[in-house]
């Protein structure tokens, strides 16, 4: 683990986007890099399918999401 020296106010906007995401600052940031590294090296996909991939590599079922 290192550390990483970002603005202000991308740390604000860290902090804003991480209550919504119901995630930690440190976790919202690791979202955004390793989706803007993904996005990088797949600019053939939109972020939604490269989402989508990700969910059904992980094992996320879209047949349950939603229902109780």
């Amino acid at each position: 683990m290192g550390i990483v020296n970002i603005e202000d106010e991308l740390h604000e906007q860290l902090r804003k986007a991480s209550k919504v995401s119901c995630r930690s600052i440190n976790a919202q940031a690791a979202f955004w890099i390793r989706a803007g590294m993904l996005c990088e090296m797949n600019p053939h996909m939109s972020f939604q399918d490269i989402v989508a991939r990700e969910l059904r590599e992980a094992g996320v079922d879209p047949a349950l999401v939603g229902t109780r």
